[in-house]
């Protein structure tokens, strides 16, 4: 009997402890990032031969702690990489460019190896085409048709820019006209300057317009956004079809701080950067509060909270928090709205602590 017991006793031991350790590694892989590209391999099409083309592949956190990516390496010279050096938030998304110098014709596959603190194992991504002397089909790379311009993207966007930089941003486009074509840029802003390189674009070939900005004369900090528009011919007027639109994220510059000043320095701790919310329908919004305290040593100024959608809305009990005090930032969500703006479910915060200069609180909707 006491055999027997024994024998019972092992096996509902190896019966239910294995299930529960699994259940503890399950809550485990929960509780971490979780890196998703938008695809496991990306076909470009044609590429022509020596001429460097960039990609940019896009992935996102799908998990619920904040995602590093540590490194990635590309499998050949041919290939140069950039990628996010700041956590992304969970739910949040990013986008990894690779610019791609090709030096032989025909086929080819070429991956990069992404690795990230979401786990030990790597991820790869790849992007695919055909490397010729001459493109004929533009369609890929420059997919918005203007007429007689193709224009590879209707957006440009400055990121993280502090206040006294002049960083650029290249717009490339096609004349797919018979004659060469001169671009040039209406409602063009103070902030803004532009080049085009060549001046006059030759038939059948790609240009580049250069956007200078000038930090200096931006108008407030966080986000900065205009129109500008493509002239196609003399006498053009603008409209949505030839509409760029430019953004500027503009953050406080701490280049000058001593670093005495820098430890002592305010710091901003979120409760939550995520938040999950319930849009009910009709006119009365739903709220939620986020827990904003300061962590450092003195005075932490919020310089700035903006919304990038119609729905969202914002209240803040005290823009200037002490020293180890907290106020509450509140956060709404009207439903009528939602379908009025395609901007991002987002609020951004601008403040004046170095390590905190930007903070996102992404929004999830649930129906």
């Amino acid at each position: 009997m006491e055999k027997s017991g024994a024998k019972l006793y092992l096996m509902l031991f190896l019966l239910f402890v294995p299930f529960s350790m699994f259940n503890v590694q399950c809550s485990m892989i929960m509780a971490q990032p979780r890196f998703v590209p938008d695809t496991d391999i990306r076909k470009v099409g044609e590429v022509e031969f020596q001429v460097p083309r960039t990609f940019k592949l896009g992935f996102t956190n799908k998990g619920d702690k904040p995602l590093l990516i540590e490194d990635v390496k590309a499998s050949c010279g041919c290939l140069d990489v950039s990628f996010p050096k700041t956590p992304i938030a969970a739910g949040s998304g990013g986008e990894i460019t690779l610019t791609f110098d090709a030096k032989l014709l025909g086929t080819f596959y070429k991956e990069v190896e992404v690795q990230t603190n979401a786990s030990d194992a790597s991820t790869y991504i790849a992007i695919q085409g055909t490397v010729v002397t001459e493109v004929h089909d533009y369609s890929d790379e420059f997919p918005i048709d203007l007429g007689n311009v193709r224009l590879m993207t209707n957006t440009v966007e400055f990121e993280d820019v502090s206040r006294g930089d002049k960083p650029t941003a290249e717009l490339r486009l096609l004349n797919t006209d018979r004659t060469a074509f001169r671009p040039e840029l209406m409602h063009l802003p103070p902030f803004l300057s532009a080049k085009c390189e060549p001046e006059d674009i030759p038939a059948g070939k790609v240009g580049t317009i250069r956007l200078t900005l000038d930090s200096e004369k931006l108008s407030q900090f966080g986000l900065n956004q205009t129109s500008i528009y493509l002239s196609r011919y003399l006498g053009d007027k603008i409209g949505e079809t030839n509409e760029i639109l430019v953004s500027a994220i503009l953050l406080p510059s701490f280049a000058n701080m001593s670093e005495e000043a820098l430890a002592t320095a305010p710091e901003l701790a979120v409760s939550e950067s995520s938040v999950s919310m319930e849009a009910k329908s009709g006119k009365k919004a739903v709220s939620h509060n986020i827990i904003l305290t300061n962590t450092g040593k003195r005075d932490l100024h919020i310089q700035q909270v903006q919304v990038f959608n119609k729905a969202l809305s914002v209240k803040i009990a005290d823009s200037t928090i002490r020293p180890g005090k907290s106020t509450k930032l509140k956060i709404s969500v009207t439903a009528r709205y939602l379908n009025k703006s395609k901007g991002r479910m987002r609020v951004m915060l601008i403040t004046d602590a170095p390590k905190q200069a930007k903070q996102y609180i992404n929004i999830e909707l649930k129906s």
